[in-house]
C-alpha cells in the first residue's frame, strides 16, 4: 500500500483463531462454528473452559508458549509465540524466515474484548486496588498488535461482530475480506482508546481525591482547587479529557431537517424499544428524551402520571388517580398542541384511555406496558409509533451538547435533592396549593426558559416558554389558560428563575394565582416578596434554580 492510497487488500484464509474474552457472550456458538470451518482454536483461562465444556476442542495458551500462566493471570499472552504470530507479515522475507526459525504459526483471527474496567470502579468506587486489578494488559496488547497488522490479521473485539464474521467465512470458504479486516481494525483503535481515556480518568479523579499529586503546576493547583469546590457541592470534579465514545446504533432517515444527514449513537435500547411503526427520527428522539427525563423526576409517585410534548416542550401534563382520568387532565390543558405530539405515562396503558388517545393523531405513545386490548386498538395504525420504556434516565447522568469548536459538559440537574423550600410570605400554602406547588416546579424545569407553569389540582392549565422575559411568558401561560377555559382564580404559579422584578407575581396575581414558587437570588427579593403580601399572594423560595436553555 502506498501512503496515498486507499485500503485494497486481498482476502485472507483463517486457520488459527485466537479467544480470549472477557464478555463470553455467544462466544460458545462462535467457537462452534469456527470449529466446522475447520479452524484451530487457541483460548486462555475461563474463556478455554467455556469452549471446552461446550464440546468444542481448543488449544490453551500455554501449549502454544511453553508457559503456564502467572502472577494471579497477568501474564498469559504476553509472550513471541502469541505476538509474533499476530506481527509477522509473512510475505516479506526476512519474517516468514524468522517465523520458520522461531517455530512460529500465524494466527489470523483474534477475538478479545477487555476486563471491564468501568463496572469494576462503578461497583467499588474509590477503590484504587480493585480499579487497578482490572486494567487490562494483554487482551489491550493483543488487541493493537492484531489492528496494526490488520493487512494478515483480522480482529473482533465486540459480540456484535460474531455474525458477521461467521457469515463471511462461511460464504468466502474460509476467508475474510480485506475490507472487513479494516472496518473491525478501526473499531479496535477506537475501543482502546476509549478503553485507555477511562483509565486515565479515573486514576485522575483518585489522585485529586486522595490529595498524592504532587508537584503541581499553577494551572494544575488552579484545577484542583476548582475540583475542591466541585466536590463541596457534591459534583463530580472536571476531567481533563472528555471520554465520548459510543458505537454507532442506527443511522437515521435524516436529522432536523431533510437535507441533514443524521445517526443516533450509544445504546437507546437501554432505554425503550420501539415495537410498533415507522423507524424513529431525529425529532423523534430529541421528543422521547425530554418526555423521559420528565418522566423520571415523578419517580416515586402512587399517582398516574401523564405528559404530552411537542417539539420537546411539556404542553400539558397532569397527575390523578387513574391512566384515565390523567390523560383527560392533560390533554386538557391545551387541546390544540398534541396533535402530532407524543404522549407519556408512567403505568400501564389500558384499553379505554387509548381509545382516547386514539381520537387525535399522535405520533408516539410511551408506557411501561399495554393491556392487550390497547395494543390491539393502537396498531391499527401503522404510522405511530409505539414505544415500552425499558428504565427511566439515570437523573444523575451529565449532559453533553456540542458548541463551536468542542463540547458543553454539564452536571445532571439533579437540585431537587437540596433544595431549602421556605415560605417567605405572611400568607402560608394550604396541602392542596403544596401539592400543586411541587407539581408545578418539577414541569418547570422541563420547560424552556423562561418558564412560566399555572397549575392547579396537579394539572397544568397553561405553559409559557422560552420567551425573553418573564412577564411576556406569564402572559402566555394565562392566556392559554383561559383560552381552553380553565378557572385560574386560586391557580398556583412556577418559575423556573427567579423574579427581577414585582411585575411578574403582579402578572400572575391579575391572572388570579394565590401561590407562587421560585427560586428567589434577585437583588430585588424583598421588593418581590413585599409586594407578594401586599396582593394576598403565599410564596416559597427554594434557593434553586432550573434554567433549561
Amino acid at each position: 500500500m502506498t501512503s496515498d492510497s486507499h485500503i485494497q487488500l486481498p482476502a485472507i484464509s483463517v486457520t488459527r483463531a485466537l479467544i480470549s474474552v472477557s464478555d463470553k457472550t455467544g462466544i460458545p456458538e462462535l467457537a462452534r462454528e469456527l470449529h466446522q470451518s475447520g479452524i484451530q482454536i487457541i483460548s486462555t483461562g475461563g474463556t478455554a473452559r467455556l469452549i471446552r465444556e461446550s464440546g468444542i476442542p481448543v488449544t490453551d495458551v500455554s501449549e502454544i508458549t511453553g508457559f503456564p500462566e502467572c502472577l494471579d493471570g497477568r501474564v498469559k499472552t504476553l509472550h513471541p509465540k502469541i505476538h509474533g504470530a499476530l506481527l509477522a507479515r509473512p510475505k516479506i522475507e526476512e519474517h516468514a524466515l524468522t517465523l520458520k526459525e522461531m517455530d512460529i504459526q500465524q494466527i489470523q483471527l483474534v477475538v478479545v474484548n477487555l476486563y471491564p474496567f468501568r463496572e469494576a470502579v462503578r461497583e467499588r468506587p474509590g477503590d484504587t486496588e480493585h480499579a487497578v486489578e482490572n486494567i487490562d494488559i494483554g487482551g489491550p496488547a493483543m488487541v493493537r498488535a492484531s489492528a496494526k497488522n490488520f493487512e494478515n490479521v483480522c480482529v473482533a473485539t465486540h459480540p456484535g461482530q460474531y455474525r458477521k464474521l461467521l457469515d463471511e467465512i462461511k460464504d468466502n470458504e474460509g476467508r475474510i475480506s480485506g475490507k472487513t479486516r479494516a472496518e473491525f481494525a478501526l473499531r479496535a483503535f477506537q475501543m482502546t482508546a476509549s478503553y485507555d481515556q477511562a483509565i486515565a480518568n479515573t486514576l485522575d479523579l483518585l489522585l485529586q481525591n486522595s490529595g498524592a499529586v504532587t508537584g503541581l503546576t499553577e494551572d494544575a493547583e488552579r484545577n484542583d482547587e476548582a475540583a475542591e469546590r466541585n466536590n463541596e457541592a457534591s459534583a463530580p470534579p472536571i476531567q481533563p479529557v472528555l471520554e465520548m465514545h459510543l458505537p454507532l446504533y442506527r443511522q437515521l432517515r435524516y436529522g432536523e431537517n431533510p437535507h441533514q444527514a443524521a445517526a443516533v449513537y450509544g445504546n437507546p435500547e437501554q432505554y425503550i424499544d420501539c415495537f410498533h411503526g415507522k423507524e424513529l427520527s431525529y425529532n423523534n428522539y430529541l421528543d422521547i428524551d425530554a418526555a423521559l427525563r420528565l418522566g423520571s423526576d415523578f419517580p416515586e409517585t402512587d399517582k398516574a402520571l401523564c405528559a404530552i410534548f411537542k417539539h420537546t416542550l411539556p404542553c400539558g401534563a397532569a397527575l390523578a388517580d387513574t391512566t384515565e382520568s390523567a390523560w383527560k387532565k392533560a390533554f386538557s390543558t391545551d387541546t390544540t398542541s398534541p396533535f402530532g405530539g407524543i404522549v407519556l405515562f408512567n403505568s400501564r396503558l389500558d384499553a379505554t384511555t387509548a381509545a382516547l388517545v386514539d381520537e387525535i393523531f399522535t405520533e408516539i405513545i410511551l408506557a411501561p406496558s399495554y393491556t392487550d386490548e390497547a395494543l390491539e386498538l393502537l396498531k391499527r395504525k401503522s404510522n405511530r409509533r409505539l414505544i415500552r420504556i425499558q428504565s427511566w434516565p439515570d437523573a444523575t447522568l451529565p449532559r453533553v451538547r456540542s458548541t463551536v469548536g468542542g463540547y458543553l459538559w454539564q452536571h445532571a440537574d439533579t437540585g431537587f435533592q437540596n433544595e431549602k423550600r421556605e415560605v417567605v410570605t405572611r400568607v402560608h400554602p394550604d396541602e392542596d396549593q403544596l401539592a400543586s406547588l411541587e407539581f408545578a416546579w418539577i414541569v418547570a424545569k422541563h420547560v424552556t426558559s423562561n418558564a412560566i407553569v399555572y397549575a392547579r389540582d396537579l394539572q397544568t392549565i397553561g405553559v409559557g416558554a422560552g420567551q425573553p422575559n418573564r412577564v411576556d411568558a406569564s402572559r402566555i401561560a394565562s392566556g392559554k389558560a383561559k383560552e381552553f377555559g380553565h378557572e385560574l382564580k386560586g391557580c398556583v404559579v412556577a418559575s423556573d428563575a427567579f423574579f427581577p422584578f414585582a411585575d411578574g407575581v403582579e402578572e400572575a396575581a391579575r391572572a388570579g394565582a394565590s401561590a407562587v414558587i421560585q427560586p428567589g437570588g434577585s437583588v430585588r427579593d424583598d421588593e418581590v416578596i413585599a409586594r407578594a403580601d401586599e396582593l394576598g399572594i403565599t410564596m416559597i423560595l427554594t434557593g434553586t434554580r432550573h434554567f433549561r436553555h
